[in-house]
C-alpha cells in the first residue's frame, strides 16, 4: 500500500476524509467565485475548514472540473455561488484535435490553483490533497461528451490523439501539484462512469495509469474518483494503479469492498447533495453508521462523501458526519 495513504489509515479512530472545501469558503465570508479565482482565498478557505473540523486525516482543495479545460481554451461560466462550468464545445473536428496545443501551466487559473496548493501545504499541520480532472472527463469537456463517445467507435484515432494531449497536460499539472508540497491528488474522472468496463479500461484507465506511473510514489498518492460508476467499471478503476479509489453515492459500497483488492484503499460514499446538503443531521448520522457497519473489519476503508460537499451545506450536517464517526466536537 502507498506509504502516503497507509499513514492516514494508521491514525487512531475511524479514518475520515470528506471531499470538502466549499464550507470553508463560507466560514471566511467569501463566495465560490473568490476562491476559484484567487489562490490566497482558496488557501484561506482550506485553513478555516481545517481549524473548524480538524478530524479529517487530510485536507482537500476544491474539486473544480473547469480549470484544465479553461487552460486549453474552453469557455467557462462563473456565477457567484456556483462551481464554474464549461460552456459550449471547444473542438469541432478531428482537424481541431490535431491543431490543439498543450497549454503551459501559466495559463488561465492554473497558477492560482498551484498557489493554493503551495500555500495550504505550507500552512497545514496535516497532509493536503490537491485536485485535478481525469483525462477522459477533460477530453469530453473539450470535444463534447456525446461526440467523444461516438468518436471512440467511428474515429478512435481522433479520440486517442485527444486523450494523449489531455494526459500529457495532466502529467505536468499533477507534477506541479506534487512539487507544491501536496501529499497527493484527487483525480476526478466521473465521465468514465458512462463507459463499460472494457471501454473504461481502453479510454480512461490506460491514460490514468500513465499519470499514476509518472507521479505516484511512497510520498505522493493518486486518489481516483469516479462518482459516475454504478458498479460496472470498478475493476477498471482498480487497474489504474491508483493508491485509493473514491466512489460516489450511486454505488453499493458493500459490493465495492468485496470487489476491490485489500491493498487498495476504498473511500466513500455519503451522498453530498441528498444527505449532506439537503438532509438532516439524523439522516447524516444514519448513513455514516450504515457505512461503518458495512466496512467493519476492512482496514482499507476511509469514510468520505460521495463527491465534493456542495456550497451552502448546513454546518450541523457536517458536525453530524464527524460525530457519527466517533469524533467529539
Amino acid at each position: 500500500m502507498n506509504k502516503a495513504i497507509a499513514e492516514l489509515l494508521h491514525r487512531s479512530g475511524v479514518p475520515v476524509l470528506p471531499i470538502m472545501t466549499h464550507p470553508g469558503i463560507e466560514l471566511i465570508g467569501r463566495h465560490v467565485i473568490d476562491a476559484v479565482t484567487d489562490g490566497q482565498t482558496h488557501c484561506d478557505a482550506v485553513m478555516a475548514l481545517y481549524r473548524r473540523f480538524p478530524y479529517s486525516v487530510a485536507s482537500t482543495t476544491i474539486m473544480d472540473l473547469s480549470v484544465e479545460a479553461e487552460a486549453f481554451g474552453a469557455s467557462v461560466v462563473f456565477e457567484q455561488g456556483e462551481v464554474p462550468t464549461v460552456s459550449g464545445r471547444l473542438l469541432q473536428s478531428a482537424d481541431d484535435v490535431g491543431r490543439l496545443q498543450i497549454p503551459s501551466l501559466d495559463t488561465a487559473r492554473v497558477p492560482e490553483y498551484l498557489k493554493a496548493n503551495r500555500l495550504a501545504a505550507e500552512a497545514l499541520a496535516q497532509p493536503l490533497f490537491g485536485g485535478c480532472i481525469g483525462p477522459f472527463s477533460l477530453a469530453g469537456r473539450l470535444y463534447d461528451m456525446t461526440e467523444l463517445m461516438m468518436a471512440m467507435y467511428i474515429e478512435p484515432g481522433t479520440a486517442r490523439k485527444l486523450l494523449d494531449k489531455c494526459t500529457e497536460f495532466l502529467c505536468g499539472y499533477v507534477r506541479a501539484i506534487k512539487d507544491a508540497g501536496s501529499a497527493g491528488v484527487v483525480m476526478a474522472e466521473p465521465a468514465a462512469g458512462l463507459l463499460s468496463n472494457d471501454d473504461c479500461l481502453a479510454y480512461s484507465t490506460e491514460y490514468v495509469r500513465r499519470i499514476v506511473d509518472d507521479v505516484q510514489d511512497d510520498s505522493f498518492a493518486v486518489i481516483l474518483h469516479n462518482c459516475g460508476n454504478s458498479g460496472q467499471c470498478t475493476d477498471a478503476m482498480a487497474a489504474s494503479g491508483a493508491a485509493a479509489l473514491h466512489f460516489g453515492n450511486s454505488i453499493d459500497m458493500a459490493e465495492v469492498i468485496r470487489q476491490v483488492p485489500s491493498d487498495i484503499v476504498v473511500m466513500g460514499n455519503v451522498d453530498p447533495v441528498g444527505v449532506m446538503k439537503m438532509g438532516t443531521p439524523e439522516l447524516v448520522s444514519a448513513k455514516v453508521s450504515e457505512l461503518l457497519e458495512i466496512a467493519e473489519g476492512h482496514d482499507n476503508f476511509v469514510l468520505s462523501t460521495g463527491c465534493d460537499v456542495p456550497p451552502m451545506s448546513p454546518v450541523c450536517n457536517i458536525e453530524a458526519f464527524f460525530k457519527a464517526a466517533g469524533y467529539e466536537l
